[in-house]
């Protein structure tokens, strides 16, 4: 990662943190998008750059394309290019499915689905030979099944694993890589199940260093595209 340039989504706070601190430490000089979050965000870009890395706090609202523009012309101006992104944002709220109103549909499509396609849309023509694009999915995903508590989420992150196959196809020829990397259920999750045993087959909660390790992967692996990897120890097999 070495004077590559990335930048994540959500970063202000968890998994996205810990991505934007890791692509620091591998030497990548990162842009940590936040929405509202700014003072959390600045304390990621402070960290960073207390420990000798480069690092800038970036405000956008990925569901908002014209929010997502100017992120990009910021990024095209700043840094002058772009070699990882990663689409990390993602808004769960679980909901039984008969009492989900529209508005809370919208806001999860347009978090979840529409924010990473704006987001790659905008950042492939910064792209050089060899970018590399992670969208952060949900473990099971491949499966499709139904989940009359979650749809909403369920339905934005179904489409997010169609959509980095798809832009796996038609960015390959430009030398851009897309993946994906499916969480289930992390130590921080709001929903733990209460006997992990019972419910993941590796008997724990996933970490946020296994997370961190599969986007890694997923980086340096130059001939891995159009992939989803579940980080979830069995669970929702």
């Amino acid at each position: 990662m070495t004077d590559r340039v990335a930048l994540v989504t959500g970063a202000a706070k968890r998994l996205g943190r810990r991505l934007a601190e890791d692509l620091a430490a591998g030497g990548a000089r990162v842009v940590v998008n936040y929405r509202s979050s700014r003072a959390a965000a600045e304390d990621v870009v402070a960290g960073i750059t207390a420990r000798g890395g480069r690092a800038r706090a970036l405000r956008c609202d990925v569901g908002d394309s014209a929010d997502v523009e100017a992120m990009f012309r910021s990024v095209a101006e700043v840094e002058g290019r772009l070699d990882v992104l990663v689409n990390n944002v993602g808004n769960y709220a679980p909901k039984p499915l008969l009492e989900l109103d529209t508005a809370q549909w919208d806001a999860t499509l347009q978090a979840n689905l529409s924010g990473p396609f704006y987001c790659s849309r905008a950042a492939w023509p910064l792209m050089r030979d060899g970018g590399a694009i992670v969208n952060i999915g949900y473990a099971g995903v491949d499966a499709i099944t139904a989940d009359p508590d979650a749809t909403d989420y369920e339905v934005s992150k179904t489409g997010l694993l169609v959509l980095t196959k798809s832009l796996a196809v038609a960015l390959g020829p430009r030398g851009i890589r897309v993946n994906m990397v499916s969480p289930g259920q992390l130590a921080n999750s709001v929903d733990l199940p209460n006997d992990l045993a019972v419910a993941i087959p590796a008997g724990r909660a996933g970490t946020l260093d296994d997370m961190s390790a599969a986007v890694a992967f997923l980086l340096a692996n130059e001939y891995v595209t159009g992939q989803n990897i579940d980080v979830a120890g069995g669970y929702r097999l």
